[in-house]
């Protein structure tokens, strides 16, 4: 009572609701923001989803395709074999290059994150 009689009588209490009103005002902005964004990135992340699930279905047909071709000229096992063996020294090049790779891949991360702050 005495702290709502000493804000009325310094003209204080309009001050404070307005800075109470500012920073409600500001949170909620900040929250909408958030949600924007947060959307944004899973529609990215879906497309993104999509994208890994066609090309991963497109490799395991034209995997297939090329192992039956070959697999005419060699036999059935054959042909899968040498279709085996190519993703298995791609595998190596990758764990061999893993360093290399993934210092690559965090800079390019970096790189978008810093131009999304600007």
């Amino acid at each position: 009572m005495l702290k709502d009689t000493l804000l009325k009588f310094l003209k204080m209490d309009n001050l404070i609701e307005s800075i109470t009103g500012y920073v409600e005002t500001r949170i909620e902005l900040l929250k909408m923001d958030m949600k924007e964004e947060v959307s944004k990135g899973i529609a990215k992340a879906l497309v993104y989803v999509v994208i890994v699930a066609l090309v991963t279905l497109f490799i395991l047909l034209i995997s297939m395709a090329g192992a039956y071709k070959i697999a005419e000229s060699v036999g059935t096992s054959g042909g899968f074999a040498i279709v085996a063996g190519v993703y298995l020294l791609l595998g190596l090049l990758v764990y061999v290059f893993r360093d290399s790779i993934t210092e690559t891949l965090e800079n390019r991360f970096q790189e978008k994150m810093n131009k999304k702050k600007k």
